[in-house]
């Protein structure tokens, strides 16, 4: 017996032939559109092409013949994609903020911002499948390891606007974060030269590779201090390199960030300490940004709500936020 199915708001924009090799990832193309012809597959009780739109409450009437094809085969499905309509509606359910120009994420920890080789799933093109009709780019970067605030452009004029005020440092952001060290100073400013995942004074320092490093400004700030052996920080990186905050946690600050696998290695930590995190997840957070609408001109202020893996950790350390 035929089933109608009806089109969600996630799915909203989505084009026939892609809203079903999603469901049934390994019908093959030509099994769709010849149901399409034969009137099997109907779009709101009339016969299609497999090419129209859907809208959100859209009804789709499957018939009973292509249950065989809801198992994913091996290979990557025909759509090119490998992220499921769960994983869509879990990034939807993330956002802060939604307009004509940009989208607000907030990005949790293990998602990839950019795709890649081997990345199953990432925000940029799970961005581009929510918002068929936008020119989805992103204006700025955080670590698959990192959670926290994402803006994602929606238009291209957005995109050359926020690019250059994310480049020029006009956009301000805040990072919480908890160091496994302590930390003395109360407040400070990081200023230094990183190069594939080394620190150097000086940017004319010898380093073997005839590769200039590059600039890495960091302030801080300390919030809250526990056990005598964990740092609460506020961090407002003033550049934007790759894995700053984490470097300048281990190395200028020799207290790295808890869990940070790849920059935390030789830092041991209290058996007891690390019983109470009971974590793997990185602890840093993008909690705050600033920067210009890109149309309004106005300055805008987003904060993402803590990540749940970090709500029993400070309630039980009494860390504060700024």
């Amino acid at each position: 017996m035929a089933e109608l199915i009806t089109v969600s708001s996630v799915e909203d924009g989505t084009r026939l032939l892609r809203w079903f090799l999603r469901h049934f990832p390994s019908m093959p193309q030509r099994e769709f559109y010849r149901l399409c012809h034969g009137g099997q597959i109907r779009l709101n009780s009339k016969r299609c092409k497999g090419t129209e739109i859907l809208r959100e409450g859209d009804a789709v009437r499957i018939p009973p013949t292509i249950r065989e094809y809801t198992v994913a085969p091996k290979k990557k499905d025909e759509t090119g994609e490998q992220f499921s309509l769960s994983d869509l509606e879990q990034l939807r359910l993330s956002i802060i903020h939604n307009d004509d120009d940009i989208v607000v994420f907030n990005k949790p920890a293990g998602l990839a911002v950019q795709g890649g080789t081997g990345i199953r799933k990432s925000i940029d093109k799970m961005a581009a499948a929510l918002f068929p009709y936008a020119k989805v780019s992103l204006v700025h970067r955080l670590d698959m390891e990192t959670s926290g605030l994402l803006v994602v452009a929606k238009t291209q004029h957005a995109a050359q606007v926020l690019s250059r005020e994310f480049q020029t440092k006009n956009a301000h952001k805040e990072y919480l974060a908890l160091l496994n060290g302590d930390i003395r100073e109360d407040r400070g400013v990081i200023d230094n030269y990183l190069l594939k995942g080394r620190v150097f004074d000086s940017p004319a320092r010898e380093n073997g590779t005839g590769a200039r490093p590059h600039h890495a400004i960091t302030e801080y700030r300390v919030l809250a201090r526990a056990s005598g052996m964990l740092t609460w920080v506020l961090f407002m990186p003033h550049t934007g390199r790759t894995h700053q905050l984490r470097m300048h946690s281990a190395f200028s600050l020799n207290a790295p960030i808890i869990g940070d696998d790849l920059y935390g290695r030789g830092h041991d930590m209290d058996i007891g300490l690390r019983s109470v995190l009971n974590t793997n997840n990185l602890f840093l957070f993008a909690y705050k940004i600033t920067f210009q609408h890109p149309s309004t001109g106005r300055m805008v202020t987003f904060r993402a709500p803590i990540p749940e893996f970090m709500k029993p950790v400070m309630n039980l350390l009494e860390l504060p936020l700024p």
